[in-house]
């Protein structure tokens, strides 16, 4: 047999016309029908590419010039896009990018799901898609003598220096890391190497209650002492009256995890609090908490629509966190039990639960595919049961747990449209329906999106 061979040689350039998007935000043009994947390029588009590495099936490109300009390309208005990484579609249109990422949850229902009559909604975006995220953690290094702080340059630990906004995050955020920068460098606090092991300063933590304005500054450091702490409060604090909470945290690991296991408050307050819709949240430094809480309220929204939890309803919340999903399904519900693996994710929860005078919640620590049988053989009987997970999905043990308590209805709440494709065919099989998908953008300017399934249990017949 005649051995296939690439019509593209590495290095070589190329004149490619893009056709479609991969999931990651790439442009798809083909050679003699041989796929080249190259970031940046736009469907409707034709350039010049270099060929940089070529595999037996597909290769991909750099592109060098665009010869045809899409209508939905744009200038990104972040001045180190194309070097950071943290954003992969600033040159795409918001529409466009929206149109991708619902075709990216169509396409995975079709290939992996075998839904291919299941509708997709189009993707709920936001009107303003910048400024969105609540919580920054941005590295600090040193260069010339001076500590600087930016996002690392893709696929490296090379600190963007003169990265001086960026234009997904809070705006103060973004100032509350300049002060501290400013600050450590007058009072001569080292920055953290991590060729060496050795300095002081490893990453800045900001998190913003959104709709308090109340602001956490975590300092994440090698070392057990904060040098100069009683100056850095004191500046920090007369600086920004917003702050509420000052945190130390001590990492002295070498690892690239941001945040080590001991934390202490050096000022302030333990926990900063926001609210989404009408519950209110009590934020630590570990705590998980979305990102984005004008789409969370959206997305949460969507889940109790689907739910349509009532009165007399018992709802069981899988992979529950802090509780945000489980407090919303409690403003209906009769009953809600949570379960989560993190035991101090469910102290937030009970903490949350307090805050906001809910009785009606019960929260559990435990691996939700050992407890969820455990409650069945005690005869709890949902009606509802709810499933944030995270990007690897549900365990099949889990799945499993899920079908043998017989709910009348599953709301699947995903971050990862091929785990939530593989789980739903697992759900289908399993004697339930899934009825409608919908899409929720809650990362603009990126190609992560969320959707929210809804599935209710087949009529025997």
């Amino acid at each position: 047999m005649a051995k296939h061979t690439a019509p593209v040689k590495k290095n070589e350039t190329v004149t490619l016309k893009f056709e479609d998007l991969t999931h990651e935000g790439n442009g798809v043009g083909k050679v003699d029908g041989y796929p080249l994947f190259v970031p940046y390029g736009l469907p409707g588009e034709e350039a010049t590419v270099k060929v940089v590495k070529v595999n037996k099936n597909f290769g991909f490109g750099r592109l060098l010039h665009v010869k045809v300009k899409s209508e939905d390309r744009v200038e990104p208005p972040c001045n180190v896009f194309y070097q950071c990484g943290g954003c992969q579609l600033q040159h795409m249109s918001y529409d466009l990018q929206l149109k991708m990422k619902r075709n990216q949850v169509r396409n995975v229902m079709k290939k992996i799901a075998h839904l291919e009559h299941v509708p997709v909604h189009e993707t709920i975006g936001m009107n303003d898609p910048w400024r969105y995220r609540n919580k920054v953690q941005i590295p600090v290094g040193e260069r010339d003598g001076e500590l600087i702080t930016g996002f690392y340059r893709k696929r490296s630990h090379d600190i963007i220096d003169d990265m001086e906004t960026c234009v997904v995050q809070d705006e103060m955020n973004d100032r509350s890391v300049h002060a501290v920068r400013r600050i450590a460098n007058r009072l001569g606090i080292e920055a953290y190497d991590e060729k060496s092991d050795r300095g002081v300063l490893r990453h800045i933590m900001v998190r913003t209650g959104r709709e308090t304005d109340e602001t956490m500054i975590v300092l994440v450091t090698r070392t057990k002492k904060l040098p100069h702490q009683e100056e850095l409060i004191r500046e920090l604090t007369e600086t920004f009256p917003h702050v509420k909470s000052i945190v130390h945290n001590i990492n002295g690991k070498r690892t690239n995890v941001i945040l080590g296991r001991k934390s202490k408050v050096i000022w302030g307050e333990e926990y900063i609090h926001d609210t989404i819709g009408d519950i209110k949240f009590a934020i630590s430094a570990q705590s998980f908490y979305q990102i984005n809480p004008y789409q969370t309220k959206v997305l949460y929204e969507k889940a109790l629509e689907y739910a349509k939890v009532g009165k007399n309803d018992v709802v069981v919340d899988a992979y529950c966190g802090i509780g945000t999903i489980s407090l919303f399904l409690a403003q209906k519900a009769k009953k809600v039990y949570g379960v989560e693996v993190v035991p101090e994710a469910i102290n937030d929860a009970k903490n949350n639960a307090r805050l906001n005078g809910m009785d009606n919640v019960e929260f559990s620590v435990g691996v939700a595919e050992k407890v969820m049988p455990k409650w069945k053989e005690q005869g709890l009987d949902p009606d509802v049961i709810v499933v944030d997970p995270p990007r690897k999905g549900c365990d099949p043990e889990f799945l499993q747990a899920m079908i043998d308590m017989e709910p009348k209805r599953i709301v699947y709440v995903s971050c990862n449209p091929s785990t939530l494709a593989r789980d739903l065919r697992i759900l289908e099989d399993g004697g339930f329906e899934t009825k409608e998908v919908q899409p929720v953008d809650m990362f603009p300017q990126t190609n992560h999106i969320e959707a929210v399934c809804w599935l209710e249990k087949k009529m025997s017949s």
